[in-house]
């Protein structure tokens, strides 16, 4: 059996992949709240942003990020380009379909549950269809105790980060959330990535496919523009307090509709 190393680059992957994790966990988190309190199509665009941000970089990014520091003694690794980013777009699609399950049902635990598996098996597909994404003149097993476990895990987690999003708001809470998913997410795939074995080739060469340094920049620039283009969407709509103060006004002026009082049109006039 050939010797596999997790951690080649030391603690760099798995610290810089956490914060990563956390990061996009934390984005995700925050734009959820927004769409509690807007809803509506408004709503959508935000859990579409949320998906972004919580499967693109919360998961999928922090996957690839703790993949670089991977190495197999012997053996030199390649990546399949269209399957890696297969298992990207896997990522975004089953964190939005969980994301809008809970959204639309999320008070019903069947429906949490039912999300949280969803999001869950997603999430660990992507993790194994990122690991088949591999090119290395070796063979790949997997312990199927392990990637039981790592499946449970993803489970878990997604269930764990759904819930969140139903109920935390405020940046201590969220702060906290944030960092929990992150532990979530890499326990998850290093309890994934212990799973797996080697068997070197007997005449090793070069695979085929991208080195992943390769990726590191395209990562880099991508994930940028993803986190500055959803920050200012944060930024330059109205504040959750704004939009709490809004909803509470509006319900003022329902209830002096309902109670007689006349209501008024955007011009101050009253409506018979």
């Amino acid at each position: 059996m050939s010797p596999i190393d997790h951690f080649s680059s030391g603690p760099l992957t798995p610290v810089v992949a956490y914060v990563i994790s956390t990061a996009g966990s934390m984005l995700g988190l925050m734009l959820t709240s927004r769409a509690r309190l807007t809803g509506g199509r408004e709503a959508t665009y935000w859990l579409l942003g949320a998906a972004l941000a919580i499967g693109g970089t919360g998961i999928w990014t922090m996957h690839f990020i703790a993949m670089l520091g991977f190495s197999v003694s012997g053996t030199v690794i390649r990546y399949d380009v269209p399957r890696t980013a297969a298992s990207a777009v896997l990522a975004v699609v089953v964190v939005g379909l969980g994301l809008f399950l809970a959204s639309q049902h999320g008070e019903r635990w069947p429906y949490l549950l039912g999300g949280g598996l969803l999001t869950g098996l997603g999430v660990a597909g992507m993790h194994y269809l990122g690991m088949s994404a591999m090119n290395l003149s070796a063979h790949l097993s997997y312990d199927p105790v392990v990637v039981t476990l790592s499946v449970l895990i993803a489970i878990g987690a997604a269930t764990a980060a759904l819930w969140f999003t139903l109920r935390v708001s405020g940046a201590l809470k969220v702060g906290a959330a944030a960092l929990v998913m992150g532990v979530a997410v890499s326990g998850m795939h290093y309890t994934g990535m212990f799973a797996v074995s080697v068997r070197e080739h007997t005449e090793p060469a070069t695979p085929p496919g991208a080195r992943g340094i390769d990726f590191l920049l395209p990562l880099i620039v991508g994930l940028s523009l993803l986190t500055v283009g959803l920050l200012l969407a944060l930024i330059l709509s109205p504040s959750e307090k704004e939009l709490r103060g809004e909803a509470e006004f509006r319900e003022r002026l329902r209830g002096h509709g309902e109670e007689g009082v006349p209501e008024i049109d955007l011009f101050g006039t009253p409506r018979r």
